[in-house]
């Protein structure tokens, strides 16, 4: 029986967290300060808490400073449109962030658009959703962009490769196929409407799984060796009755692909490494200094 390699994010986002604490430290003697995130967390979402106090553990280690910014849930649109534009302008602040989901009451677009693109780490501004569409250097979402690190330490050169992608967010799955079109793959965005998404899967080398649905991508539809890519965190009710987290795909893929990514533990630590990967980016940028290297490894094979 084939037994598929795993990829760990987890032990790939630590060394890339101690790299960037590294040059961290490199920017704060060459600028006098210390790269600045702000986190705005509106009302007391337990998901989202848990996010932003990981994300705020994550900056103090790589010795940025945190500013985290507690709102009410009733705040109004204005009050944290106003909040935003004041971070816009504070040049202690290199990176600006905005948990969702928000409210219902507050239009998430509005509130990203305030952002200014240099300082929207998340990399959800229009701008900078643009400057990826035309492969222009920009700041790319932090999940996708962790995705193609992994792809590359695993597999090297990507070229060539047909890739399929489920899901068709803003968020990960169209920025992630904007990331595989320029690492010169044939690419195809696959989603809830798709007909014959197993034949459509079939097809693929390598399997991105970010619909958020539990086990949608079924292991008799892998081709053997493929590489796959499970962004899926969806809580279901094992047979025992407790609640466990299941990703995309179908555990037993790892009988099929010649490596996947585990649930947890694979994309969800690249994630925030790529956040203060972006978060010292901008700070680089604002600062008048050239993107420090972090990231070769990516173009090494495991």
């Amino acid at each position: 029986m084939n037994t598929a390699t795993i990829i760990d994010g987890k032990a790939r986002a630590a060394e890339l967290r101690e790299q960037i604490a590294h040059a961290v430290s490199a920017f704060a003697m060459e600028v006098g300060r210390a790269p600045g995130l702000a986190v705005i967390l509106v009302g007391e979402d337990p998901a989202s808490q848990i996010y932003v106090r990981s994300k705020g553990r994550a900056t103090a280690e790589a010795g940025m400073v945190s500013f985290e910014h507690r709102l009410d849930v009733t705040v109004s649109q204005v009050e944290l449109l106003k909040l935003i534009e004041t971070l816009n302008v504070d040049n202690r602040v290199d990176g600006i962030l905005v948990q969702l989901p928000l409210p219902q009451h507050i239009d998430e677009d509005a509130v990203i658009s305030c952002i200014d693109p240099s300082k929207d780490v998340d990399g959800f501004h229009v701008m900078n959703a643009g400057l990826l569409m035309v492969g222009k250097p920009g700041l790319v979402p932090c999940t996708p962009l962790g995705c193609l690190l992994l792809l590359k330490q695993h597999l090297g050169d990507l070229s060539g490769l047909e890739a399929v992608v489920i899901g068709r967010s803003n968020i990960v799955g169209k920025p992630m196929a904007q990331l595989l079109l320029a690492e010169s793959c044939t690419v195809t965005i696959a989603h809830s409407r798709t007909r014959d998404l197993a034949d459509v899967v079939r097809r693929a080398d390598i399997i991105i799984a970010a619909a958020g649905r539990a086990e949608i991508v079924k292991s008799s539809w892998i081709k053997p060796g493929a590489t796959v890519i499970d962004v899926g965190i969806n809580r279901v009710t094992g047979e025992s009755g407790k609640a466990k987290i299941v990703g995309d795909v179908e555990a037993t893929a790892i009988e099929v692909a010649s490596a996947l990514t585990p649930v947890p533990g694979g994309v969800g630590p690249m994630t925030i490494a790529m956040l203060l990967r972006n978060a010292l980016t901008a700070a680089c940028a604002r600062a008048g200094l050239p993107e420090i290297p972090l990231l070769a490894r990516s173009d090494q094979t495991s």
